[in-house]
């Protein structure tokens, strides 16, 4: 399977409570409704918690700011991906998808890339 990873930054003018009342209950809704058009078999949400231990994480190793949140999608394959996205309904849904995301996400500050997982274990 191939994974897009979609890490999120939210816009300044939504809270973040605003933000994950709206992707889980609005947006995730609505990835579901277009599965089936984009050909995708999983989609997963993780929002971040723990504001303090992140804090911790970032002091002590130099990091950036964490993101808001991290969405995964997962496709059969490269070639289902594609056709999800050729598709007259893919690219429907993906138009659609854009246009709900734009309602909660700094594009400008959000990232997504295409992945294959190798598990290293699984306990």
């Amino acid at each position: 399977m191939v994974k897009l990873v979609y890490c999120l930054r939210k816009r300044a003018d939504i809270s973040s409570e605003e933000l994950y009342r709206y992707w889980l209950n609005d947006h995730g809704p609505l990835v579901r409704k277009f599965a089936e058009a984009i050909k995708a078999k999983k989609y997963v949400q993780s929002h971040t918690v723990a504001p303090d231990m992140n804090q911790a994480f970032r002091e002590g190793r130099g990091l950036a700011e964490p993101y808001d949140g991290i969405t995964e999608v997962w496709w059969e394959d490269l070639e289902n991906l594609k056709a999800g996205m050729e598709s007259e309904a893919g690219r429907e849904a993906h138009q659609a998808l854009m246009e709900d995301e734009a309602k909660f996400v700094d594009f400008s500050q959000t990232r997504v890339f295409m992945t294959e997982e190798h598990t290293i274990f699984d306990l």
